[in-house]
């Protein structure tokens, strides 16, 4: 893996390091797509700090989000989680000894 791949990685994993947004994807993956007034409830945060997270979210590249009028809408970026899934299957299973690696 070259250090601009791991970089783009750790950005990505840095952006699910928060149990919030770990919390705002699944509700995100569970509608498909979702506007961001109607996070604000399910997580029990103010607007101001879902709207961070979202940011966090889109500029790791897992989200998507599209404004309409004055809402923000949301969606999950597949791409993002393919990466991230690439780096934890194939590289992962080519460098571990068998016994690590589980299937």
């Amino acid at each position: 893996m070259s250090e601009a791949e791991a970089a783009e990685a750790a950005r990505r994993f840095k952006a699910l390091a928060d149990p919030a947004r770990v919390r705002l994807l699944s509700l995100v993956a569970e509608s498909g797509e979702i506007c961001g007034c109607d996070l604000e409830g399910p997580l029990g945060l103010s607007q101001p700090t879902v709207s961070h997270h979202l940011k966090v979210l889109a500029e790791a590249e897992l989200i998507h989000k599209e404004r309409r009028g004055k809402w923000v809408y949301v969606h999950l970026r597949p791409e993002g989680f393919n990466a991230l899934r690439d780096v934890l299957s194939t590289r992962t299973r080519k460098s571990l000894p068998r016994a690590a690696v589980r299937s």
